[in-house]
């Protein structure tokens, strides 16, 4: 997104000439506080929507969880139109609570599943698809996304008309902050979507003027309503990353809980005694082992507590039972029928399964990959799940290191293609050295173990893959469900319909696009500091996890250098362009030749404070850029516009990744601060 952060969605240059003029370093103004607290508001509520929405249309439009992008590609889309729009006489700004109830209202209705039936990509999903067709849901969405975003937008844009280009942008940048900070905090709290709207309503009260603000009540009482219908249903809860719904039933006489997030079926909590009856998957890494001590095991993707109450079955003396979701967890403690988290041998850890690998010196008789997959992607990543780290080579190779002498190894799941099941057969046998016991036990269900002696490992009848099997997955190619080749034709033909329609809203609502010329480099910039932040929130998740919090810890920490930038930039003279564009193709230099894998070595501190400045110093860096060319912008609402526009440019080449990996994006983002540089206007032989 633009360089206020992939998340953050405001600010952009505006107004007046005598507004653009550049401001010289150690410049003070005294600003409108009227203007001042109009615009921090308006981008407040702009990011704090933005994230709402992608979090409430994954949880009920079922599968564009997967898709997380896509609603962040509309936001920058609406908020690039906003900034536009706020150019012209006539307002949108009192139709967008109208379009955001007709968006919500719609949505409860009618909540979709998205057919993505294909081999190239695999969705752990429910098989059955209802609603319209992805054709018809996805345009629909994206655009009234757009619309809901450039109302507010177009308040800030007018409050940009009345500031210096850097102190609106400082202002625009603390409003974001601000709903980055909010939209955390109920995250933590676990607040539900009737509040979100609440607060969403209240920012559309107060930007809101005249008999308009009367509209606004009401469309954002009708919202509230229809979510907190929604919120009172029976079983319904919210956690950092799904909505939880659970039914409890009987069934042959036992106790059944039925657990579905994101209108997906997740996981049945039945007894531990019915499920090794009838579920063969879960008693065969026991088998495959029979002379396993079980004196210390591990349970990444531990959840409700079903394969828990199994290993205790089996015998284990203790057990450390790793989920990334607290609520799954907390719905295990206070449901299952085993009551396996109340037994003093289990110890339970809200985590992300390969930061717990990578910061643990324990070592396990057993350790269990558990059913973990997600229906999630992490936010603002187009391509990373909660656990793509956990089944890349390097991840395997890790929970090898952790085993005893006698351990093993061993991960099941319903695959549902043969060759997803060789591709983990075949990582399993890279990072342990020999083949791994291989079970298919019906219905696309595999069972895939290996120990760490050959000999320590009992199979039943020797793998032998269905076909060519596919390289593993690595930590900078993390794409597990993913067969190669090409990209996926539903991702073509998504973008081809995203790049349509913003290219026919650009030029209807900003005229021609040599009018915009000037700010091309922008362009470039934009489209830049989006895949470098795709870049750093890939790194960052590795490193320390796929957690929301993680997640907010980036998406923060982005919009406070940022921020450092701008103050630089408005308070001291910064070197000249073409130095600053230096900096930036050196410091990305760095990035690329420092692997991430290096750091997962070190302690967790310095770890932390190496993988700040590897990913902080480019972004600080290309924002002074971008703060010089933006403080000296006439017209800095078309220049924002533009800048926004870039990052959808960028959102759309994060799908490169399948095709290059994470590290090759580094060479793509070097490209695009070229291209920015050799566009830059200039002064004779001086870059302005």
């Amino acid at each position: 997104m633009t360089h206020a952060d992939r998340e953050s969605t405001t600010a952009g240059p505006g107004g007046p000439a005598a507004a653009g003029r550049p401001e010289p370093g150690g410049h003070r103004e005294r600003p409108d506080r009227r203007v001042v607290r109009r615009l921090v508001l308006g981008s407040a509520l702009m990011l704090f929507l933005e994230l709402a929405l992608i979090r409430w249309l994954g949880a009920n439009v079922v599968h564009l969880s997967y898709f997380s992008n896509f609603v962040l590609l509309g936001s920058f889309l609406g908020i690039g139109l906003g900034f536009l729009i706020a150019r012209h006489r006539w307002s949108v700004l009192p139709a967008a609570p109208v379009i955001l109830a007709v968006l919500v209202v719609l949505v409860f209705l009618e909540p979709v599943t998205i057919d993505r039936a294909g081999d190239d990509v695999i969705y752990f999903t429910s098989l059955e698809t209802s609603g319209p067709p992805a054709w018809a849901v996805l345009p629909v969405i994206f655009v009234l996304v757009a619309a809901c975003l450039a109302g507010p937008a177009e308040a800030v844009g007018r409050c940009f008309a009345h500031l210096r280009p850097l102190t609106a942008y400082r202002w625009d940048l603390v409003g974001s902050l601000a709903g980055i900070a909010g939209f955390t905090a109920l995250s933590f709290l676990r607040a539900p979507s009737v509040v979100w709207g609440v607060v969403v309503t209240a920012g559309f009260v107060l930007l809101i003027d005249g008999w308009r603000r009367w509209l606004s009540v009401a469309c954002g009482l009708a919202m509230v309503s229809f979510l907190l219908v929604e919120t009172l249903s029976p079983g319904v809860s919210w956690s950092p990353y799904y909505k939880v719904h659970t039914t409890d039933r009987i069934l042959g006489g036992a106790p059944i809980t039925d657990i579905s997030v994101n209108g997906v079926p997740h996981q049945i909590m039945r007894p531990a005694q019915v499920r090794l009856t009838e579920e063969a998957q879960y008693g065969l890494p026991y088998q495959r082992s029979p002379q396993n001590p079980l004196g210390n095991v591990l349970i990444i993707g531990a959840g409700s507590g079903s394969d828990v109450a199994i290993a205790l079955s089996k015998g284990a003396r203790h057990v450390d039972a790793v989920d990334i979701d607290p609520r799954i967890m907390e719905i295990g403690v206070e449901k299952n029928p085993d009551q396996p988290y109340a037994d003093p041998r289990v110890t339970r850890h809200v985590n992300d399964g390969r930061a717990f690998l990578e910061t643990t010196d324990t070592r396990y008789d057993l350790i269990l990959f558990a059913l973990p997959d997600s229906l999630a992607l992490v936010t603002g990543a187009s391509q990373i799940r909660l656990e793509s780290f956990l089944f890349t080579e390097q991840a395997l190779t890790a929970a090898r290191a952790h085993l005893t002498d006698d351990g093993l190894f061993a991960m099941y799941n319903y695959y549902r293609e043969d060759w997803l099941i060789d591709r983990l057969a075949g990582t399993a046998a890279a990072a342990f050295g020999h083949p791994p016991c291989v079970d298919k036990v019906g219905g696309g269900q595999a069972v895939v173990s290996a120990a760490l002696d050959e000999a320590d490992q009992s199979c039943g009848a020797a793998w032998v893959p269905a076909g060519p099997v596919i390289a593993p997955a690595t930590d900078d190619r993390p794409f597990l469900y993913y067969q190669g080749g090409s990209i996926p034709a539903i991702y073509l033909w998504t973008l081809a319909g995203i790049l349509l329609i913003s290219l026919t809203a650009v030029r209807a609502l900003g005229g021609p696009f040599r009018s915009m010329r000037p700010y091309a480099d922008l362009f470039f910039m934009g489209a830049a500091f989006l895949l470098l932040e795709t870049k750093n929130i890939a790194t960052f998740a590795l490193l320390f996890g796929t957690t929301w919090l993680v997640n907010a810890f980036v998406f923060a920490g982005v919009l406070v250098i940022v921020l450092a930038a701008v103050e630089t930039t408005r308070r001291f003279r910064t070197p000249p362009l073409p130095l600053v564009f230096a900096g930036i193709a050196a410091s990305l230099a760095v990035c690329y030749f420092v692997q991430p894998d290096w750091l997962l070595g070190l302690p967790f501190w310095p770890r932390l404070i190496v993988a700040v400045l590897l990913a902080f110093v480019p972004i600080y860096l290309a924002n002074v850029a971008f703060s010089k060319r933006f403080g000296a912008s006439d017209d800095s609402r078309a220049a924002f516009g533009l800048n926004l526009l870039g990052a959808m440019l960028g959102g759309c080449l994060e799908y490169l990744a399948l095709l290059t990996g994470y590290r090759n994006l580094l060479l793509i983002v070097a490209a695009l601060y070229l291209c920015a540089f050799l566009l830059t206007p200039r002064k004779g032989l001086v870059a302005v």
